[in-house]
């Protein structure tokens, strides 16, 4: 082929290209705007109708209040985590996440309408009145919360410290609503607590806060100073009915018990929002075995500090499956109008595993023995995967997240702690183990 022959065709090649590529950015170009003058018909459609409610409506409506109301509509649609914060809301979640706030001391989602109890905070008035992991809330002071957001039903359940509350509580295996009365307290949350059992030293981690590292670091010494450092045969970290909290926070708990290697990835929508946290150098126990407790009431980040420290193999966990909250939510102010919770990524385990709507299995299943009152109710486990729109697994071919997370009061009948305190002792008990499915007698672990 003559050199002119060559140039030509090359020529013919680029433009086609050029052109091939003109078409596609004006397909794009065109989609963008298909897209947009969608876009603009709806909000012309809700511009309608607001207009229409605001005119003709029976009774003249609350502006701000429609608006707050579509808002919150808009982003309770997307996932059981996405809500709308008006001003005072987000102050108190503020204050929350602080460890100090006033009210009855519950975490709670929304569930069809309705409240439901997540888990009651050790300590507070909640907790001390009887309410349970699982109970739904239909009423406040006799008042139907019917038609109420998460967030005006929590605000409705806050108010002045020593003044009562009723809750009318549906509980599964009662045949009828009954009625708790609170009296709310100022809630000041001790994210730690923690204790020596002989050789071992147990903590306790009931939500992640901004105190939560700094308190179990304290814990941590305190216990090594008390046992000995020589003597200390290894913790449990107790994460059951702890309903999660700071991302941050969960990051540097885990960082507490590793030397190295990823804690969790964050992945949003767009490949380059992936983010991973790494452990630093650095392990606050020396290296001692680790036992962590789980069960259907642990979730978000006290799944990423199970996940984490179950993949690095550097703690077993003990106990049942986890609730499955495997998403990760950002809060965007919007100035003197509150802010948003805005649910922006899914979250993945070290070894690349997402436990939404899954759960974190454990290493050794052990469930409680429940009381007889319990065994009647029958109470079917609910998880994330339970939830109304929650986000799917698109990794996993079934979904099941959820357990039961009951906790005797009393130690001695706490099967899970005493597993873990044997297990630490080189001691492996089965009498609850379904991990293989068969029961096994005592034995000695090798170290």
């Amino acid at each position: 082929m003559r050199k002119t022959e060559f140039a030509f065709w090359a020529f013919m090649v680029m433009a086609i290209l050029a052109g091939g590529t003109a078409v596609l950015n004006l397909m794009r170009s065109h989609s963008a705007i298909a897209a947009n003058t969608e876009i603009y018909r709806q909000l012309d459609l809700f511009g309608q109708v607001l207009e229409r409610v605001r005119s003709d409506y029976v009774e003249k409506p609350d502006d701000k209040k429609l608006i707050e109301t579509a808002i919150n509509g808009m982003l309770s649609s997307l996932d059981p985590h996405s809500s709308y914060l008006n001003a005072k809301h987000f102050q108190d979640m503020q204050v929350q996440t602080r460890g100090e706030f006033g009210g009855l001391g519950i975490e709670v989602t929304m569930e069809n309408g309705v409240v439901k109890v997540v888990a009651p905070i050790d300590g507070t008035p909640a907790a001390r009145a009887g309410i349970q992991s699982g109970d739904f809330i239909t009423r406040l002071d006799g008042e139907g919360i019917t038609g109420l957001t998460l967030n005006q039903a929590v605000d409705k359940m806050r108010g002045p410290v020593n003044t009562p509350l009723t809750l009318t509580i549906v509980r599964k295996g009662r045949e009828e609503p009954f009625d708790i009365k609170v009296v709310r307290d100022r809630i000041r949350i001790n994210p730690v607590k923690y204790r020596v059992e002989g050789d071992i030293g147990y903590v306790r981690i009931t939500t992640f806060n901004e105190q939560t590292t700094d308190m179990l670091k304290k814990a941590i010494r305190t216990m090594k100073k008390k046992i000995g450092s020589d003597k200390i045969k290894g913790y449990i970290v107790d994460l059951r009915n702890n309903p999660g909290g700071l991302l941050d926070q969960a990051i540097d708990v885990s960082d507490v018990f590793l030397e190295k290697g990823a804690i969790v990835l964050t992945r949003g929508r767009n490949i380059e929002e992936t983010q991973r946290a790494n452990a630093r150098a650095g392990d606050l126990t020396d290296g001692k075995k680790v036992v962590v407790l789980i069960n259907g009431g642990s979730a978000s980040a006290s799944e990423i500090v199970a996940g984490a420290l179950q993949d690095h193999k550097r703690a077993t966990i003990v106990g049942t499956r986890s609730f499955g909250k495997g998403s990760v939510q950002t809060i965007v102010p919007l100035g003197a109008n509150g802010a948003i919770r805005l649910t922006t990524a899914r979250y993945y385990t070290p070894s690349n595993r997402s436990i939404q709507a899954k759960g974190i299995k454990p290493d050794y299943i052990i469930e409680q023995n429940l009381p007889e009152e319990l065994k009647k109710r029958k109470i079917k486990p609910r998880g994330e995967a339970s939830l109304r729109g929650h986000l799917k697994n698109n990794t996993i071919d079934k979904e099941e997240s959820g357990s039961q997370s009951y906790v005797p009061k009393d130690r001695k009948k706490d099967t899970q702690l005493h597993f873990a305190i044997d297990f630490l002792h080189g001691i492996k008990v089965g009498v609850n183990h379904k991990t293989t499915g068969e029961k096994t007698e005592k034995k000695t672990i090798p170290n």
